[in-house]
């Protein structure tokens, strides 16, 4: 059983399962002493993030199998690394996140009311 909580304090929800994400590959964005990233904010991709990423050295663009990463498209969900969340937040280019697929360790680098004004999964 996922013991997780998101930011909401509630059970963490998958992010994404196609393409897979996570730190440990399960579709979720937990996290634990390994995951140095901190691979916790659940985002949905967009052109803008991926730009910003590839010019600041990360390439999630170009596919590396070797490592089972799919490289990602616009529209798709992944879990970023809380700072680099924060680090595209600062640079205007923040992609939206789901909150309940965001795991609440994500508040340790960034606030809820940030990732709240770039949610779509509130109602």
């Amino acid at each position: 059983m996922n013991d997780h909580k998101n930011v909401l304090g509630e059970p963490l929800e998958v992010c994404s399962l196609d393409p897979l994400t996570g730190f440990t590959r399960n579709g979720d964005c937990e996290t634990g002493p390994r995951d140095a990233g901190s691979h916790t904010v659940c985002a949905r991709i967009t052109r803008e993030f991926l730009e910003l990423s590839l010019a600041r050295g990360n390439d999630l663009v170009t596919p590396q199998p070797e490592y089972g990463f799919p490289g990602l498209k616009p529209g798709d969900r992944w879990c970023l690394c809380a700072a680099r969340w924060q680090e595209a937040l600062e640079a205007g280019a923040a992609p939206r996140v789901v909150l309940r697929a965001t795991h609440e360790r994500a508040l340790e680098v960034v606030s809820l009311a940030d990732l709240k004004s770039h949610a779509f999964d509130l109602s």
